[in-house]
């Protein structure tokens, strides 16, 4: 591409785009940086750069970037059933196979799939749900729902009600009511000066302080994600999941499990919860159901709740691409290819362990404080003195990374002082190793600016 044709599609985007979480004057001031073509675990921009794409585009492309056989399952589906909705008692054989599909790989005692277009619409559903369920248990006061301070659960109202990123509450007079928060299991930035499980422990707790703070008669349900993903990749103590497994059980709540970002093979098992041991009673999936290759979401429902959602009447809720059946055709060939290719047992068995050693060779660079992970999934801590922790006193160190990032060919996202990499799952050996040294070469560079 021509830098002529770059700076007309950078002028259309001033002229006529509104982009999501962007500075928009910023933005118009820099120009949009334009991506082309991928392929594999590669993006291209329109001056001809390939980068590596240690995000996975937004977490969700599992199966890597070119699949054709995505592209014919879509294709195959436009050309029988291009559209029809699940409303007027009526389905079609996608969605139906698909919600199949998903139960046979959900967590045991999981066999409903109620379906949305995306991560944010299952989380509004899970707010609708949960009340729902428990009015019709004759309990309408359960009503309240916990969530985690930093948690992110979609950019809807009812997303960021749930969430707990306190910037996206300031815009709007969020959250709604109904909704209450405890702090987050974020051990290096919030519990340091403690031992990581005694932490995990104590932060576990403060959802039982809660719940009986509220009354156990007013609190409908608690929602976490397993690993919090935008809010830095915080993986939670060895302690704490079982901790909130022995809170949950003394009290009559339900459990969401957000596994927008942790499910479909993203922690080397098909679900975060099956990697900690958890049972929820609702899973908001979305993402990696289809690779990211067509919008689609949904919520895994326990066949308990479904019992007392059957004897509730209509349930006023859905959306007009509830279930489209081309999302549904391309996500049940997703599901098809990572169970029949072993991605997800290669990601468990080879790929992630040698990603997470390899990973944690950063630790050693001046910058980080500390990197962490799990499966396909890491966190760099940005610091300016290793031993104290203490961080740079001036904003922007992470976007500064970021940019370096760019310019050498790699895509790590910045939250805060924290690089964050969410790698398609197909992610060879041979790529993890060029992944980590274009992330060395770009620590290095903001190191030279900061340091």
């Amino acid at each position: 591409m021509s830098d002529s044709q770059t700076l007309q599609w950078q002028a259309l985007g001033r002229d006529h785009h509104l982009p999501p979480f962007t500075d928009y004057k910023a933005l118009n001031a820099k120009g949009t940086r334009i991506i082309t073509r991928a392929e594999g675990v590669y993006l291209w921009d329109s001056e001809g750069h390939r980068i590596l794409d240690a995000m996975a585009g937004l977490w969700c492309v599992n199966v890597g970037y070119g699949r054709e056989e995505l592209v014919e399952a879509a294709s195959r589906q436009m050309r029988e059933l291009p559209y029809y909705n699940l409303f007027f008692q009526t389905a079609h054989p996608p969605a139906l196979a698909l919600a199949k599909a998903i139960a046979d790989i959900a967590p045991q005692g999981m066999n409903h799939v109620f379906f949305t277009g995306s991560g944010s619409e299952a989380n509004d559903t899970v707010l609708r749900m949960v009340r729902h369920y428990w009015a019709i248990k004759g309990r309408p006061e359960k009503k309240v729902i916990i969530g985690r301070w930093n948690g992110y659960h979609g950019s809807t109202v009812a997303g960021v009600s749930l969430g707990g990123m306190k910037a996206m509450h300031g815009q709007g007079d969020l959250p709604i009511p109904g909704i209450e928060h405890i702090d987050q299991p974020y051990w290096y930035g919030e519990g340091a000066d403690s031992d990581p499980e005694a932490f995990g422990i104590r932060i576990a707790d403060q959802l039982e302080q809660k719940i009986l703070e509220l009354g156990e008669e007013r609190v409908a349900a608690f929602i976490a994600e397993p690993i919090q993903g935008a809010g830095g990749v915080i993986i939670p103590p060895d302690s704490y999941w079982p901790r909130v497994r022995e809170i949950l059980a003394r009290y009559d709540i339900l459990f969401v499990a957000d596994e927008v970002i942790c499910g479909f093979g993203r922690t080397g098992e098909w679900f975060g919860s099956d990697y900690y041991g958890n049972a929820p009673d609702l899973m908001p999936i979305a993402k990696g159901l289809t690779s990211g290759y067509i919008p689609m979401g949904g919520v895994i429902v326990r066949d308990e709740v479904v019992e007392t959602l059957n004897e509730g009447g209509e349930f006023y809720h859905g959306f007009t691409y509830s279930g489209h059946p081309v999302a549904a055709a391309v996500a049940l060939e997703n599901l098809r290819l990572l169970r029949e290719e072993g991605i997800v047992e290669r990601v468990k068995a080879k790929t992630a362990p040698y990603l997470q050693a390899r990973w944690r060779e950063l630790a050693e660079h001046p910058l980080v404080g500390e990197a962490r992970g799990v499966g396909m999934v890491g966190a760099l801590e940005l610091v300016k003195n290793k031993r104290t922790r203490e961080r740079f006193a001036e904003p922007g160190i992470g976007m500064l990374c970021r940019e370096h990032c760019f310019r050498n060919g790699l895509v790590m996202r910045a939250v805060g002082d924290t690089m964050i990499i969410s790698p398609p799952l197909v992610i060879s050996e041979a790529e993890i190793d060029e992944l980590i040294a274009k992330a060395r070469q770009c620590l290095d560079a903001t190191a030279r600016d900061v340091l």
